[in-house]
C-alpha cells in the first residue's frame, strides 16, 4: 500500500500558525555566517526537531574557500555630543553592518559618514549590509535620519569580536525505505529578516517534523546552513554522500504575498523541476518559472558543475524583487500565516509527488479492459467528477507500460497528479495494474 499524504491541505493553516510563532521567536536574534546567533537559532529549532549541530573550525579549507573567523557582537551604538544614542544596535540588529570589526572612537560628521549606509529609495527603512570577507566596520540607518544628522562630534562603539572559532550548521536525516535522499536546505545567516529567510527556516522545520512522524519512501536530509559558505562546507565534507541526493529544494522567501516562483535546477527538466511545475500548474494560482542561473541562493552551490545535483529553488517573490528585501521592512508584518500556509501546502504537494511517483505495469494491455465488471465505473474519492475519474483510469492504463511513471502520465494527460495517483491506487486493487519499480 502506498504512503498517504505527508501533510494534507487541512493541516496547512495549523502549521502556518506554528511557523509564524517560530518566526516571531527567531526574529530578534542577530545571526551571521558564524557565531552565537546561529547557535541560539539552532537551539530553538531543536525544541521542534532533533537537529545534529555540527561545527567546523576557523581556517579549515573547503574547496577554494577557508572558514573565516567567528563573529560575535554584544553592543553597538552612535552617541551625539549630548551622550544621546542616535543609533542603537539593541533597537535593531540591522543597524550594524554584519561582521563589523570592533571599533571605539570619536569622529566628526564627515569621518562618520564614511561608515554610514542608507537606502535613499526607502528613506524610512534600515538597510541590511554585510562585510563577511573584508574586515571593516559600519552602521546602517534610515536615509531620512542620515540626511538630518547635524555637524557634531560622535562617539562610536562596536563591541564585537572576530576570533578563532567555528562555523556552525544544523543537519538532520530522516531515514526512509530507500537510501536515496531528498535534500531540503535553507540559510540561517540572516539577522532580523522574516521573509529572507526565517520563512524558509520555519517551513523547513515543520516539514521535517511532519516527515519524521511518517514512514517516507525516500530518506530526507535537512540542512540549516549559513549562506554560500555553509553548503560549500557541507559539500566539501560529504562529496560521496552527495551522490545519494536524487531530488532537492532550497527554501527562501516563502511568507510574502507574492505569487509562488520556482527556479529550475541546472539540469532543468529532472523530476524535482517537473514535480514543482506540476503542483504550481494545478494550484489555481498565478506562478512563475525561472530558468537556472549561477546567481541566487544556495542552489548555485548544489548545482555547481562537479556536483550538478537536481536541486531547485522554491520561493514566493524572488530575492531582490520585493521592496522590503534586505531592509527592516522585511518584518513580522510582511510575512503572514496565510502566505505561509499556501507555501507549505504546495511544498507538501511536491513531497507527495516525490513519494508517490512510481512506475506501474498494465497486466491487460490488449485493448481497453472491461472496467464495469471490476466496479470501476463509480465515483472515487478525490475526483471532482465521474468524467475525470474515467479519464484518469484510462490514462493510467494506457501509459502504464513499465516505461512511464505517474508524473509522466500526469503531464501527458493534463490531469492533476492526485487524480492520476488515486486512479493508480484503485486499479492496483484489481488484477489490471501491478507496481513495476521498487
Amino acid at each position: 500500500m502506498e504512503a498517504q499524504s505527508i501533510a494534507p491541505d487541512t493541516d496547512a493553516n495549523q502549521v502556518a500558525e506554528q511557523a509564524y510563532a517560530l518566526i516571531s521567536d527567531l526574529y530578534p536574534i542577530c545571526r551571521s555566517i558564524t557565531g552565537d546567533g546561529v547557535r541560539k537559532t539552532l537551539r530553538i529549532l531543536r525544541k521542534h526537531i532533533p537537529l545534529d549541530v555540527r561545527e567546523v573550525p576557523t581556517g579549515t579549507h573547503v574547496f577554494d574557500w577557508v572558514i573565516p573567523k567567528e563573529w560575535n557582537i554584544r553592543d553597538a551604538y552612535i552617541k551625539n555630543s549630548k551622550g544621546e544614542k542616535i543609533v542603537d544596535f539593541n533597537e535593531s540588529n540591522l543597524h550594524v553592518i554584519n561582521y563589523s570589526a570592533p571599533f571605539r572612537g570619536k569622529l566628526n560628521l564627515s569621518q562618520l559618514k564614511e561608515h554610514l549606509f542608507s537606502d535613499p529609495g526607502h528613506p524610512d527603512w534600515i538597510p541590511y549590509r554585510t562585510s563577511y570577507y573584508k574586515e571593516t566596520w559600519g552602521f546602517c540607518l534610515p536615509h531620512k535620519q542620515l540626511m538630518e544628522l547635524p555637524d557634531d562630534e560622535y562617539e562610536v562603539c562596536i563591541d564585537s569580536s572576530l576570533a578563532e572559532g567555528q562555523l556552525t550548521y544544523g543537519e538532520y536525516v530522516i531515514r526512509g525505505k530507500l537510501a536515496d535522499e531528498v535534500l531540503i536546505s535553507c540559510h540561517v545567516c540572516h539577522p532580523s529578516l522574516c521573509n529572507d529567510n526565517l520563512s524558509g527556516i520555519a517551513l523547513a522545520t515543520f516539514l521535517c517534523k511532519r516527515l519524521s512522524q511518517a514512514s517516507p519512501r525516500y530518506s530526507y536530509r535537512f540542512l540549516f546552513v549559513p549562506g554560500a559558505i555553509g553548503p560549500i562546507t557541507w559539500l566539501a565534507k560529504n562529496e560521496d554522500g552527495a551522490r545519494l541526493i536524487k531530488h532537492g529544494l532550497v527554501l527562501a522567501n516563502l511568507g510574502d504575498p507574492g505569487n509562488s516562483t520556482y527556479k529550475k535546477s541546472r539540469q532543468g527538466n529532472v523530476i524535482i523541476d517537473r514535480a514543482v511545475q506540476t503542483v504550481l500548474k494545478h494550484s489555481g494560482r498565478e506562478y512563475e518559472i525561472l530558468e537556472f542561473s549561477p546567481y541566487g541562493y544556495d542552489e548555485r552551490q548544489y548545482c555547481s558543475p562537479a556536483f550538478n545535483l537536481p536541486v531547485g529553488l522554491l520561493t514566493r517573490t524572488p530575492h531582490g524583487r520585493f521592496p522590503q528585501y534586505h531592509t527592516s521592512a522585511d518584518n513580522l508584518d510582511l510575512v503572514q500565516p496565510t502566505y505561509l500556509a499556501d507555501s507549505f501546502s504546495k511544498l507538501s504537494a511536491v513531497i507527495d509527488i516525490l513519494e508517490h511517483n512510481r512506475k506501474y505495469l498494465n497486466t491487460n494491455p490488449r485493448c481497453e479492459p472491461f472496467l464495469g465488471k471490476r466496479n470501476l465505473y463509480r465515483p472515487i474519492g478525490g475526483f471532482q467528477d465521474v468524467a475525470t475519474q474515467q479519464l484518469a483510469l484510462l490514462w493510467v492504463l494506457n501509459l502504464s507500460d513499465g516505461e512511464h511513471d505517474l508524473l509522466d502520465i500526469c503531464e501527458r494527460s493534463g490531469l492533476a497528479f492526485s487524480a492520476i495517483w488515486t486512479a493508480a491506487q484503485e486499479l492496483a486493487k484489481t488484477d489490471l495494474l501491478v507496481l513495476q519499480d521498487a
